[in-house]
């Protein structure tokens, strides 16, 4: 006689061993990937659209990008948009758009095979200092509704900058990106100096950083630039960069989303691709072309710009000669304000420019590196460090308004650890305010 409950048994264990399924509202069948992960099941895609994302665009007053994933079970995806009201009222008047849509597949080290849809859409036309609303996804499973306001034609600009967040991304990062957010609840973008994770193609890695960014991330629109850690062998790209980033193409060809421009009405932000500026003399030297032109037509009155190799480190006998040799001659000839960096996992900033082949100290662009993550290395002691810290995760603010740009870099305790100004004169020169707590330096014992 066959025993129904031993059927009712086997059939259970046979669910639980057979392949990744995914059910039509986004709930998710146990099988023997989430067994293997058993705490990584909610960053498996399915209908209901995550890892959202704003993502700044060339013209930030008028235009921004959005991404979003979700399971291949859908194959259209949807954005909806409007004007924000102080009420629910502007559901009934968003305006629907179809997004792109991109298959991916993916597998790294020891993780599954992950196969999802990554879909993008550009809205253009936006209006400067209106704040709009919007969610994604389908009649099956929406989003949310996020809410996002665009930067006025004239006034501020303010962003936070992030140095690698890179290891223990959701655990032990996610708690600077919030801490920021608590300490300056609107900024206009955040800048990311690359090595955003570990592996360039783990799949949960990358779900740990949209994790962490959560609703920030999908209401802040995100520049990055790409660290050595986005790529594979130094040459090959992270498969998941393109589908779910939507970064400028004005760049260098072959090069677009990774050097890029961004221009609002006083302020260009430029990144570069340090790791093919390492790798590949063809794309260095197009790089450096490509920057050189900007600059040499550049009409804004401040310049930021963003790569992943530091041009001075912090971390002792570390040189980056590529960096030293062809990028910062640029840099100190059409005097670029600030230059924002990663790689070396602790912090310092500091003014330096060379004249009659010497290094000038308290001259030059302002070079900053910076970590917000939790893997640390040892710092130097070098003449041009202002200020330094070792051990120290921290995230930086940053506003520009009119001849002043102010900066702020903080603990991910909240701690200010340093700050300064920079005041333009009359010819356009940078004089730098000092404005150093009192607290100790954090170095090494």
């Amino acid at each position: 006689m066959i025993n129904s409950k031993a059927l009712i048994l086997s059939a259970l264990m046979l669910c639980l061993i057979s392949g990744f399924q995914q059910e039509s509202f986004g709930k998710v069948i146990w099988d023997q990937d989430t067994v293997r992960f058993p705490d990584k099941a909610h960053l498996m895609p399915t209908a209901k659209p995550d890892r959202i994302i704003l993502n700044l665009a060339a013209n930030p007053l008028e235009e921004v990008g959005i991404n979003w994933r979700t399971a291949t079970s859908e194959s259209t995806s949807y954005l909806q948009f409007a004007v924000a009201t102080a009420g629910p009222a502007f559901s009934e008047k968003a305006e629907n758009v179809t997004a792109k849509t991109t298959f991916l597949e993916t597998q790294q080290d020891d993780e599954p095979v992950i196969k999802a849809h990554y879909h993008e859409v550009d809205l253009t036309g936006l209006t400067p200092g209106q704040t709009y609303v919007y969610r994604v996804g389908s009649d099956k499973a929406w989003s949310e509704w996020f809410q996002f306001k665009m930067p006025k034609q004239e006034g501020p600009v303010s962003l936070f900058y992030f140095g690698d967040a890179q290891n223990d991304v959701s655990s032990k990062w996610s708690r600077v990106i919030r801490e920021a957010s608590f300490q300056f609840p609107r900024v206009d973008f955040m800048l990311y100096a690359g090595d955003l994770i570990n592996h360039e193609d783990a799949d949960f890695e990358w779900g740990g950083w949209f994790e962490a960014g959560g609703f920030v991330h999908a209401s802040v629109p995100v520049m990055m630039t790409p660290g050595n850690h986005e790529y594979a062998k130094g040459v090959i790209l992270s498969k998941h960069w393109k589908p779910q980033f939507n970064l400028p193409e004005n760049g260098p060809e072959g090069l677009e989303e990774m050097a890029y421009e961004v221009n609002y009405p006083e302020l260009k932000v430029i990144s570069l691709d340090a790791e093919q500026i390492d790798e590949i003399p063809a794309q260095k030297m197009a790089q450096v072309k490509w920057l050189r032109d900007i600059l040499e037509n550049n009409p804004k009155k401040w310049t930021i710009i963003t790569f992943h190799y530091p041009i001075y480190s912090t971390k002792p006998n570390r040189i980056n000669e590529d960096m030293l040799e062809y990028i910062k001659p640029v840099l100190e000839e059409y005097d670029v304000d600030m230059v924002l960096q990663g790689h070396d996992h602790a912090y310092a900033r500091g003014r330096v420019t060379t004249k009659n082949g010497e290094e000038v100290l308290g001259e030059g662009p302002m070079y900053v590196v910076s970590v917000s993550g939790p893997k640390m290395y040892d710092i130097g002691d070098d003449p041009w460090m202002d200020r330094r810290a070792y051990m120290t995760q921290l995230f930086q603010w940053i506003n520009i308004d009119g001849d002043q740009l102010e900066y702020q870099a903080l603990t991910a305790t909240g701690e200010l650890y340093d700050a300064f100004q920079l005041k333009k004169n009359d010819q356009g020169q940078n004089e730098l305010i000092n404005q150093i707590p009192t607290i100790k330096e954090r170095i090494q014992k």
